[in-house]
């Protein structure tokens, strides 16, 4: 193991068009093969769809879709003498926005909308109204946090 400690935390470029840090972690998240143009068009794409139907800053829908998705509480697994418990620990806030952006495009791509660019605008909307399989994840953990509550004082 290495003794410098952590590796420092490189900041993240902005991104040209809406000049959001999340902006670009959403592209970072669709990429695929590298193909960063590519990612891009489905992103813009669904973030100009985004802006037409609410008429509203597309960033600012994306960042209320984020919190309707980010998750508070979640469960780690933790062995104690022979048996395993799930032990609801709370998210640190890069976390929660990576399993944030990591549930948004899965569940988009699961979606039945042919596009894309369509799947990942109707998940973003469907999120910023508090509906959606992704929002319904969130929800799932918190109430497997919630079941497990009783484990909580095996945290660490």
């Amino acid at each position: 193991m290495p003794r410098k400690g952590p590796a420092p935390k490189r900041p993240l470029v902005q991104d040209p068009v809406h000049g959001s840090p999340l902006v670009t972690q959403l592209i970072n998240k669709v990429l695929v093969h590298g193909k960063r143009a590519t990612a891009q068009r489905i992103v813009y794409g669904a973030l100009d769809g985004v802006a037409q139907k609410t008429g509203e800053n597309a960033v600012d829908t994306l960042k209320t879709a984020m919190d309707n998705i980010r998750p508070a509480l979640e469960v780690r697994s933790r062995r104690v003498g022979g048996a395993t418990y799930q032990v609801p620990v709370e998210v640190k806030p890069g976390r929660s926005t990576a399993l944030a952006l990591r549930w948004l495009v899965s569940y988009s791509k699961n979606r039945r909308e042919k596009a894309m660019t369509e799947r990942l605008m109707n998940e973003i909307l469907d999120a910023s109204n508090g509906l959606g399989a992704a929002v319904k994840r969130r929800e799932d953990t918190h109430k497997m946090a919630e079941a497990n509550k009783a484990f909580a004082h095996y945290r660490w």
